[in-house]
């Protein structure tokens, strides 16, 4: 009998540094999942903090061991964007890594203060302030700057947004630009409605920052809606972004930075796809070239990433309630939750997931479609991004625990989207929300950040409860 253990091992080189299988039940970064079930039960959010802590350190190293092989001649700093996941517990963990933030709301200022309060951040620390901003926004940026945060960084994303500051800042202040890449040729538009036209970057620099006092115009940014892959698409944005750095460099001698927007993908098979020691390598060899051949100094690089930063850390576990065989070829496995509510991209985006059983790794195995606890037809899972089609053990009336499953890496965004603490499709409850961590010595804790919502939140929020 072929087991859902062999079918895994056969598949991928199994097991690996994040999963590994023990007395048939598995486990991630050590963590035996089935005693985290057994304790809160599910549905279940998890957060493992050391992974984000990894993440930032292992890009780190890569950026340093390019700038080293390169020869490169600028410096490298890591921003973490908030959007991917405002929680405290995600910006502190990440912030004991000598890092510095990009934000994207007039909202995010609030963390910020709160953070400087707290001890995390500083006057220094950078703030690369991201976004069609409000005036909300802007006054909340422009304070920080008179109060000194001398590297609250404003990046201007239209050209009428400069005109605030002019009229409000009194302070020194650095500014960004950013650049309106053009999207990817099977998008439905042609350029983002993001950032400033290549055109008018030069004008708005001459006719509004050159001469005034108080300005610098320090950072050129863009962002790539794919992330850092190797296509052509991107080297050719990327080569058209740092043509454009030179251009501007040459008039402009403050401008000594690029912000490099579009994060480093993470894995989503177990098997590892991507060379990120040589796509950095390629990022920085690219610069590097182009500012020899326009005779502009190679400038200081800061990225962004925040999938790449949060995503990893999060994991997803439902338990298999029942099994429905709607057609002869159609067996479903009903979870106890949802993936609209709880994993919004997997519908929204047709995102995928590492995906694995908890228990029953002994077991044979059956092909399945994973159904949500919504009465929407598109609350379902069923196709795996490796073989696209999704395998579990198999179930039967006489086992004396349920089936359970996870989806890793689901750190990133899935509560923000799906709205967290408020009201899900059908009244689908959030789940509980337990943080995981490890002390010095390596012993393992976890807390319940939030439990599962109950009856009386939602009738709150829908006015029936004072």
């Amino acid at each position: 009998m072929d087991t859902y253990h062999d079918l895994i091992s056969q598949t991928f080189d199994f097991p690996t540094v994040d999963f590994t299988v023990q007395d048939n039940e598995l486990r991630f970064h050590d963590i035996p999942l089935m005693d985290i079930v057994k304790e809160h039960g599910t549905p279940l959010r998890l957060t493992y903090l050391p992974k984000i802590s990894s993440q930032i350190q292992r890009a780190k190293t890569w950026f340093a061991d390019a700038i080293k092989k390169t020869d490169y001649q600028g410096t490298y700093t890591y921003c973490y964007c908030t959007k991917s996941s405002h929680f405290s517990f995600v910006l502190e963990e990440a912030l004991k890594n000598d890092i510095h933030i990009e934000t994207s709301s007039g909202f995010d200022i609030h963390i910020v203060r709160e953070l400087y309060r707290r001890g995390k951040l500083n006057k220094q620390s950078y703030i690369i302030a991201n976004g069609f901003k409000r005036e909300r926004y802007q006054r909340h940026l422009t304070e920080l700057i008179n109060e000194g945060f001398v590297n609250c960084m404003p990046i201007l994303d239209n050209l009428a947004e400069i005109e605030y500051y002019l009229d409000h800042v009194t302070e020194k202040c650095n500014i960004g630009m950013r650049l309106a890449s053009d999207e990817e040729p099977r998008f439905q538009f042609y350029t983002s409605r993001l950032g400033i036209r290549y055109a008018d970057a030069l004008p708005l620099y001459e006719q509004k920052i050159k001469e005034d006092p108080r300005f610098q115009l320090t950072m050129l940014h863009y962002f790539i809606n794919t992330g850092i892959k190797d296509t052509s698409y991107y080297w050719s944005e990327l080569s058209r972004f740092v043509h454009k750095y030179c251009e501007l460099r040459r008039v402009c001698p403050t401008l000594t930075t690029i912000d490099i927007g579009g994060g480093l993908p993470i894995q989503t098979s177990i098997q590892p796809e991507y060379d990120y020691q040589y796509m950095v390598e390629e990022i920085l060899r690219t610069i590097k070239r182009i500012c020899a051949e326009e005779g502009v100094p190679e400038p200081h690089i800061f990225t962004e990433f925040g999938i790449f930063t949060v995503g990893e850390s999060g994991a997803t576990i439902y338990s298999i309630l029942d099994e429905k065989l709607q057609s002869d070829k159609e067996l479903w496995y009903m979870i106890d939750g949802s993936f609209i509510t709880n994993l919004p991209d997997t519908w929204a985006l047709n995102q995928r997931f590492i995906m694995l059983a908890l228990n029953g790794w002994e077991k044979s195995y059956k092909k399945i479609q994973l159904g949500g606890l919504t009465c929407d037809s598109q609350d379902y899972y069923n196709a795996e991004k490796h073989i696209y089609q999704v395998f579990l053990p198999e179930r039967k009336p006489t086992d004396a625990k349920p089936l359970y499953v996870g989806f890793f890496h689901t750190g990133a965004y899935q509560e923000s989207l799906s709205g967290y603490g408020g009201l899900k499709h059908c009244l689908i409850p959030a789940p509980k929300h337990v943080i995981l961590d490890r002390d010095a010595d390596g012993t393992l804790h976890n807390w319940v950040f939030a439990d599962e919502q109950d009856s009386d939140s939602m009738m709150r929020i829908l006015g029936y409860q004072q």
